[in-house]
Protein backbone atom coordinates (compact mmCIF):
# COMPACT_ATOMS: atom_id res chain seq x y z
CA UNK A 1 0.00 0.00 0.00
CA UNK A 2 2.74 2.38 0.58
CA UNK A 3 5.07 0.69 -1.35
CA UNK A 4 5.87 3.78 -3.79
CA UNK A 5 7.44 5.73 -0.50
CA UNK A 6 9.84 3.23 0.61
CA UNK A 7 13.22 1.71 -0.58
CA UNK A 8 15.20 -0.86 1.02
CA UNK A 9 18.43 0.32 2.39
CA UNK A 10 20.85 -1.49 0.22
CA UNK A 11 19.07 0.38 -2.62
CA UNK A 12 21.51 3.15 -4.25
CA UNK A 13 20.90 7.39 -4.46
CA UNK A 14 20.36 6.94 -8.12
CA UNK A 15 17.14 4.47 -7.56
CA UNK A 16 16.09 6.85 -4.83
CA UNK A 17 16.08 9.59 -6.93
CA UNK A 18 13.61 7.70 -9.55
CA UNK A 19 11.47 6.64 -6.91
CA UNK A 20 11.12 10.09 -5.67
CA UNK A 21 10.90 11.18 -9.15
CA UNK A 22 7.64 8.70 -9.67
CA UNK A 23 6.20 10.25 -6.60
CA UNK A 24 4.85 13.04 -8.90
CA UNK A 25 4.91 17.23 -8.58
CA UNK A 26 1.97 17.14 -6.55
CA UNK A 27 3.28 14.96 -4.00
CA UNK A 28 5.09 15.08 -0.39
CA UNK A 29 8.69 13.96 -2.19
CA UNK A 30 9.95 12.24 1.10
CA UNK A 31 10.54 8.21 1.12
CA UNK A 32 11.42 6.01 3.61
CA UNK A 33 14.63 3.44 4.20
CA UNK A 34 13.46 0.48 5.11
CA UNK A 35 15.34 -2.62 6.58
CA UNK A 36 14.86 -6.19 5.37
CA UNK A 37 12.02 -7.02 7.86
CA UNK A 38 10.17 -3.76 6.36
CA UNK A 39 10.75 -1.58 9.43
CA UNK A 40 11.81 2.40 9.13
CA UNK A 41 15.43 3.12 9.39
CA UNK A 42 15.33 6.69 8.19
CA UNK A 43 14.05 9.20 5.51
CA UNK A 44 15.40 10.52 2.75
CA UNK A 45 13.98 14.04 0.23
CA UNK A 46 15.37 15.13 -2.77
CA UNK A 47 17.30 17.56 -0.77
CA UNK A 48 18.89 15.44 1.20
CA UNK A 49 20.23 13.74 -1.88
CA UNK A 50 21.70 17.02 -3.63
CA UNK A 51 23.42 17.77 -0.25
CA UNK A 52 25.19 13.77 -0.45
CA UNK A 53 26.33 14.18 -3.79
CA UNK A 54 27.98 17.28 -2.91
CA UNK A 55 29.85 15.98 -0.14
CA UNK A 56 31.36 13.34 -2.28
CA UNK A 57 28.93 10.45 -2.52
CA UNK A 58 28.44 8.97 -5.72
CA UNK A 59 24.65 7.86 -7.60
CA UNK A 60 26.21 4.35 -6.61
CA UNK A 61 26.22 4.73 -3.30
CA UNK A 62 23.86 2.88 -0.57
CA UNK A 63 20.99 5.09 0.61
CA UNK A 64 21.47 3.98 4.12
CA UNK A 65 24.69 5.77 4.43
CA UNK A 66 22.87 9.11 3.79
CA UNK A 67 18.95 9.43 4.95
CA UNK A 68 17.85 11.07 8.00
CA UNK A 69 17.99 8.27 11.22
CA UNK A 70 16.41 10.56 13.47
CA UNK A 71 13.88 11.47 12.11
CA UNK A 72 9.68 12.37 12.92
CA UNK A 73 6.95 9.85 13.11
CA UNK A 74 3.52 9.67 15.14
CA UNK A 75 3.02 5.99 16.70
CA UNK A 76 0.18 3.84 16.03
CA UNK A 77 -0.59 3.68 19.69
CA UNK A 78 -1.26 7.58 19.89
CA UNK A 79 0.04 10.62 19.64
CA UNK A 80 -0.22 14.06 20.49
CA UNK A 81 -2.10 16.34 18.18
CA UNK A 82 0.57 18.71 18.57
CA UNK A 83 3.38 17.11 17.01
CA UNK A 84 1.87 17.53 14.27
CA UNK A 85 1.64 21.25 14.73
CA UNK A 86 5.71 20.48 15.22
CA UNK A 87 6.01 18.75 12.35
CA UNK A 88 4.30 21.39 9.86
CA UNK A 89 6.20 24.49 11.15
CA UNK A 90 9.60 22.51 10.41
CA UNK A 91 8.75 22.23 6.79
CA UNK A 92 7.98 18.12 7.09
CA UNK A 93 5.37 17.06 4.42
CA UNK A 94 5.07 13.61 5.08
CA UNK A 95 5.31 11.89 8.46
CA UNK A 96 4.63 7.78 9.45
CA UNK A 97 2.83 6.37 11.53
CA UNK A 98 4.36 3.21 12.42
CA UNK A 99 3.66 0.27 14.74
CA UNK A 100 5.63 -0.80 17.63
CA UNK A 101 7.59 -2.83 15.49
CA UNK A 102 8.67 0.63 12.90
CA UNK A 103 6.57 -0.39 10.25
CA UNK A 104 4.31 1.90 8.58
CA UNK A 105 0.80 1.75 9.07
CA UNK A 106 -0.42 4.65 7.86
CA UNK A 107 1.33 7.85 6.57
CA UNK A 108 0.34 12.01 6.67
CA UNK A 109 0.16 13.67 3.94
CA UNK A 110 0.56 17.25 4.53
CA UNK A 111 0.27 18.51 1.28
CA UNK A 112 -3.17 17.03 1.20
CA UNK A 113 -4.38 16.98 4.42
CA UNK A 114 -4.10 20.00 7.32
CA UNK A 115 -4.08 17.63 10.06
CA UNK A 116 -4.56 14.04 11.14
CA UNK A 117 -7.54 14.26 14.19
CA UNK A 118 -8.25 10.76 16.27
CA UNK A 119 -12.01 11.88 15.69
CA UNK A 120 -15.11 10.55 14.63
CA UNK A 121 -17.63 13.05 12.30
CA UNK A 122 -21.09 12.80 12.26
CA UNK A 123 -23.21 15.03 10.25
CA UNK A 124 -26.97 15.19 11.10
CA UNK A 125 -28.72 15.77 7.60
CA UNK A 126 -32.08 14.02 8.96
CA UNK A 127 -34.04 17.88 8.59
CA UNK A 128 -36.73 18.50 6.13
CA UNK A 129 -35.65 21.90 5.43
CA UNK A 130 -39.03 23.60 6.36
CA UNK A 131 -37.96 26.84 5.62
CA UNK A 132 -36.02 26.60 2.46
CA UNK A 133 -39.41 24.78 0.78
CA UNK A 134 -39.81 24.19 -1.76
CA UNK A 135 -36.83 23.95 -3.02
CA UNK A 136 -36.42 21.32 -0.13
CA UNK A 137 -39.89 19.46 -1.29
CA UNK A 138 -38.31 16.64 -3.65
CA UNK A 139 -34.56 17.57 -2.52
CA UNK A 140 -32.98 17.03 1.22
CA UNK A 141 -31.38 20.16 2.40
CA UNK A 142 -27.92 19.06 2.24
CA UNK A 143 -28.20 18.54 -0.91
CA UNK A 144 -29.45 21.63 -2.06
CA UNK A 145 -26.50 22.74 -4.91
CA UNK A 146 -23.98 26.13 -4.49
CA UNK A 147 -21.86 26.67 -7.34
CA UNK A 148 -22.71 22.65 -8.92
CA UNK A 149 -21.44 21.02 -5.40
CA UNK A 150 -24.24 19.97 -3.01
CA UNK A 151 -23.89 21.87 0.75
CA UNK A 152 -23.03 18.69 1.81
CA UNK A 153 -20.07 18.02 0.38
CA UNK A 154 -18.07 20.81 1.01
CA UNK A 155 -18.54 20.46 4.76
CA UNK A 156 -17.41 16.85 4.13
CA UNK A 157 -14.65 17.99 2.38
CA UNK A 158 -13.93 20.13 5.18
CA UNK A 159 -13.78 17.29 7.50
CA UNK A 160 -11.47 15.50 5.71
CA UNK A 161 -9.15 17.74 5.08
CA UNK A 162 -8.08 17.54 8.66
CA UNK A 163 -7.34 13.93 8.27
CA UNK A 164 -10.76 12.79 9.89
CA UNK A 165 -11.24 9.27 8.08
CA UNK A 166 -14.41 8.05 10.01
CA UNK A 167 -17.33 10.57 8.63
CA UNK A 168 -21.00 9.01 9.42
CA UNK A 169 -23.98 10.83 8.14
CA UNK A 170 -27.85 10.76 9.86
CA UNK A 171 -30.79 10.63 7.71
CA UNK A 172 -33.98 10.88 7.75
CA UNK A 173 -36.12 12.68 4.99
CA UNK A 174 -35.81 11.75 1.53
CA UNK A 175 -32.87 9.21 2.78
CA UNK A 176 -32.32 7.52 -0.11
CA UNK A 177 -31.09 10.59 -2.46
CA UNK A 178 -28.12 11.19 0.58
CA UNK A 179 -27.88 7.02 1.09
CA UNK A 180 -27.60 7.31 -2.81
CA UNK A 181 -24.73 10.05 -2.86
CA UNK A 182 -22.49 8.40 -0.86
CA UNK A 183 -22.09 5.17 -2.53
CA UNK A 184 -18.95 6.54 -3.92
CA UNK A 185 -15.91 7.76 -1.87
CA UNK A 186 -15.56 11.38 -1.13
CA UNK A 187 -11.31 11.79 -1.64
CA UNK A 188 -10.62 8.33 -0.68
CA UNK A 189 -13.03 7.90 2.29
CA UNK A 190 -16.15 6.35 2.32
CA UNK A 191 -18.75 7.80 4.06
CA UNK A 192 -21.45 6.12 6.02
CA UNK A 193 -24.83 7.24 6.56
CA UNK A 194 -27.30 6.05 9.06
CA UNK A 195 -30.92 5.74 8.91
CA UNK A 196 -33.23 7.20 12.07
CA UNK A 197 -36.58 5.48 12.71
CA UNK A 198 -37.92 9.17 12.14
CA UNK A 199 -36.51 12.15 12.96
CA UNK A 200 -34.62 12.64 16.21
CA UNK A 201 -33.64 16.33 16.28
CA UNK A 202 -29.77 17.59 15.78
CA UNK A 203 -28.48 15.04 18.22
CA UNK A 204 -30.58 11.57 19.12
CA UNK A 205 -29.72 10.21 15.68
CA UNK A 206 -26.37 9.39 16.47
CA UNK A 207 -27.51 6.89 18.66
CA UNK A 208 -27.91 4.76 15.51
CA UNK A 209 -24.22 5.41 14.54
CA UNK A 210 -22.46 2.18 15.24
CA UNK A 211 -19.45 2.66 13.94
CA UNK A 212 -17.79 4.98 16.10
CA UNK A 213 -14.28 4.15 16.49
CA UNK A 214 -12.26 7.47 18.93
CA UNK A 215 -12.49 8.84 22.20
CA UNK A 216 -13.90 12.32 20.73
CA UNK A 217 -16.93 12.56 18.24
CA UNK A 218 -17.05 15.44 16.00
CA UNK A 219 -21.23 16.60 15.85
CA UNK A 220 -22.16 19.48 12.83
CA UNK A 221 -25.06 20.28 11.41
CA UNK A 222 -25.32 19.40 7.75
CA UNK A 223 -26.52 22.86 6.73
CA UNK A 224 -23.63 25.62 7.61
CA UNK A 225 -20.70 26.60 5.68
CA UNK A 226 -18.01 27.18 7.66
CA UNK A 227 -13.72 27.20 7.28
CA UNK A 228 -13.41 26.60 11.34
CA UNK A 229 -10.08 25.06 12.17
CA UNK A 230 -10.94 21.76 13.00
CA UNK A 231 -7.50 21.43 14.65
CA UNK A 232 -7.62 24.39 16.76
CA UNK A 233 -10.78 23.16 17.64
CA UNK A 234 -10.10 19.89 18.98
CA UNK A 235 -7.17 21.03 20.73
CA UNK A 236 -8.42 23.71 22.64
CA UNK A 237 -10.87 20.82 23.69
CA UNK A 238 -8.83 18.37 24.89
CA UNK A 239 -5.67 21.64 26.59
CA UNK A 240 -9.21 22.51 29.04
CA UNK A 241 -10.38 18.64 29.77
CA UNK A 242 -13.75 19.71 28.53
CA UNK A 243 -16.45 16.75 28.16
CA UNK A 244 -18.40 18.90 25.80
CA UNK A 245 -17.57 22.10 23.45
CA UNK A 246 -19.64 24.37 21.53
CA UNK A 247 -18.25 26.64 18.68
CA UNK A 248 -19.61 29.97 18.73
CA UNK A 249 -19.66 32.77 16.86
CA UNK A 250 -20.24 36.33 17.75
CA UNK A 251 -23.37 37.92 17.09
CA UNK A 252 -23.95 41.83 17.53
CA UNK A 253 -27.59 43.18 18.01
CA UNK A 254 -28.02 46.91 17.46
CA UNK A 255 -30.90 49.09 18.99
CA UNK A 256 -31.69 52.34 16.71
CA UNK A 257 -33.37 53.90 20.12
CA UNK A 258 -32.62 55.12 22.86
CA UNK A 259 -33.26 52.45 25.90
CA UNK A 260 -34.75 53.51 28.90
CA UNK A 261 -33.39 51.67 32.39
CA UNK A 262 -36.28 51.55 34.81
CA UNK A 263 -37.01 50.38 37.68
CA UNK A 264 -40.31 51.82 38.36
CA UNK A 265 -39.38 54.86 37.62
CA UNK A 266 -36.97 55.80 34.39
CA UNK A 267 -32.70 55.61 36.23
CA UNK A 268 -31.74 56.33 32.65
CA UNK A 269 -31.09 56.17 28.96
CA UNK A 270 -28.74 54.77 26.39
CA UNK A 271 -28.47 55.87 23.39
CA UNK A 272 -28.85 53.47 20.65
CA UNK A 273 -26.97 50.59 22.38
CA UNK A 274 -24.90 47.55 20.91
CA UNK A 275 -25.53 44.20 22.47
CA UNK A 276 -22.90 41.31 21.71
CA UNK A 277 -23.54 37.99 22.07
CA UNK A 278 -21.96 34.27 21.08
CA UNK A 279 -24.07 32.50 18.87
CA UNK A 280 -24.46 28.65 18.79
CA UNK A 281 -22.95 27.40 15.35
CA UNK A 282 -24.34 23.96 16.13
CA UNK A 283 -20.43 22.69 16.00
CA UNK A 284 -19.78 20.17 18.63
CA UNK A 285 -16.80 18.41 20.32
CA UNK A 286 -17.86 15.53 22.42
CA UNK A 287 -16.34 13.10 24.28
CA UNK A 288 -17.63 9.55 23.29
CA UNK A 289 -18.53 7.57 26.53
CA UNK A 290 -21.12 10.67 27.05
CA UNK A 291 -23.33 9.81 24.07
CA UNK A 292 -24.77 7.00 25.95
CA UNK A 293 -26.53 9.37 28.19
CA UNK A 294 -28.67 10.41 25.10
CA UNK A 295 -31.53 8.44 25.37
CA UNK A 296 -32.11 6.35 22.71
CA UNK A 297 -34.87 6.47 20.31
CA UNK A 298 -36.11 9.71 21.63
CA UNK A 299 -35.85 13.42 20.14
CA UNK A 300 -33.02 15.24 21.46
CA UNK A 301 -31.51 18.65 20.12
CA UNK A 302 -27.96 18.89 21.01
CA UNK A 303 -28.94 22.45 22.91
CA UNK A 304 -31.18 19.64 25.20
CA UNK A 305 -28.22 17.78 25.62
CA UNK A 306 -25.72 20.90 26.48
CA UNK A 307 -27.87 21.68 29.10
CA UNK A 308 -28.37 18.52 30.87
CA UNK A 309 -24.50 18.50 30.78
CA UNK A 310 -24.83 21.56 33.10
CA UNK A 311 -26.91 20.44 35.21
CA UNK A 312 -25.16 17.65 35.67
CA UNK A 313 -21.90 19.01 36.46
CA UNK A 314 -20.31 18.12 33.10
CA UNK A 315 -17.63 21.01 31.92
CA UNK A 316 -19.27 22.72 28.94
CA UNK A 317 -17.00 25.08 26.99
CA UNK A 318 -17.24 27.38 24.02
CA UNK A 319 -14.38 27.66 21.23
CA UNK A 320 -14.38 31.11 19.55
CA UNK A 321 -15.02 30.42 15.63
CA UNK A 322 -12.82 33.09 14.09
CA UNK A 323 -13.07 32.40 10.50
CA UNK A 324 -16.08 31.88 8.23
CA UNK A 325 -19.72 30.62 9.00
CA UNK A 326 -23.59 30.89 7.39
CA UNK A 327 -26.01 28.99 8.68
CA UNK A 328 -28.53 27.96 5.53
CA UNK A 329 -31.92 28.39 7.42
CA UNK A 330 -33.68 30.62 5.09
CA UNK A 331 -34.04 31.45 0.95
CA UNK A 332 -31.75 34.76 1.73
CA UNK A 333 -29.04 32.97 3.29
CA UNK A 334 -28.97 30.37 1.19
CA UNK A 335 -27.73 32.97 -1.64
CA UNK A 336 -25.79 34.68 0.31
CA UNK A 337 -24.18 30.84 0.83
CA UNK A 338 -23.86 30.92 -2.60
CA UNK A 339 -21.99 34.25 -3.29
CA UNK A 340 -19.72 32.88 -0.09
CA UNK A 341 -17.85 29.63 -1.01
CA UNK A 342 -16.70 31.27 -4.29
CA UNK A 343 -14.37 32.65 -1.76
CA UNK A 344 -13.70 29.89 0.17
Amino acid sequence: MFEQYTISQDRTILEALRAINNLGKNEALTIFVIDSEGRVCGTLTDGDIRRSLLEGYTLDSCVIDICHKSFSYLPQSGFDVNEIRKSKEKGIELIPILDEQMRIVDLLNLKKRKSYLPVDAVLMAGGRGERLRPLTDKTPKPLLAMNGKPIIDYIVEHVISYGIRNVSVTVNYLKEQLEEHFRNPVDGIMVHTFREPQYLGTLGGIRYVTNVENDTVLLMNSDAITDINLEEFYLHFKQTGADMSVASVPYTVSVPYGILNMDGTVKGIQEKPTFNYYANAGIYLIKRELLELIPNGEFVNATDFLSMLIQKNYKVVSYLLNGTWIDIGNPQEYQKAKELVRHL
